[in-house]
């Protein structure tokens, strides 16, 4: 399952880099935010922190060591994907890689992350994101789902 989880991560990677480049060629323009609908906009939001900005003011150091954690844990990762031979596990470490280097990639190009996906209720907003956030989150509630929900397994 290694390739099929390689190419998920590829195609992740490719598609959160182009609508990043897409948000940034479109709100570069001063726009603080486009209203899609009535409870969802497209922002521009430079995250140089971790989840929901934490970590943001510690420094212009920060960006390059969360970047090498993340490249740390996605080497572990593809150590597991190679062992796997199940579909469920394989698509969720794939969306995990692929947003994790999405997001490495803006850190080490931009300093921080480009989030610009703003989902709001009642004027009460969900922290900006990306398709990166987004891979990661389904990416994990996969694994999840396959831990809890499949026959044990032994990996080798």
């Amino acid at each position: 399952m290694l390739r099929p989880g390689l190419i998920l991560a590829g195609v992740i990677v490719v598609l959160d880099q182009a609508l990043k480049l897409a948000m940034l060629d479109l709100l570069e323009w001063g726009a603080r935010a486009i209203v899609v609908t009535p409870f969802f906009n497209l922002v521009l939001v430079w995250n140089r922190g971790v989840s929901f900005g934490m970590l943001d003011t510690l420094g212009a150091g920060v960006p390059w060591l969360l970047g090498g954690i993340a490249l740390a844990v996605v080497v572990g990762l593809i150590v597991w994907l190679s062992r796997t031979d199940q579909w469920l596990p394989a698509l969720g470490l794939g969306l995990v890689i692929g947003g994790a280097l999405g997001n490495v990639i803006d850190r080490v190009r931009y300093g921080a992350v480009v989030d610009f996906l703003d989902f709001h209720v009642a004027g009460y907003h969900w922290p900006a994101f990306n398709l990166a956030d987004a891979a990661i989150c389904v990416g994990a509630v996969a694994l999840l789902a396959d831990g809890l929900l499949a026959p044990r397994r032994q990996y080798t």
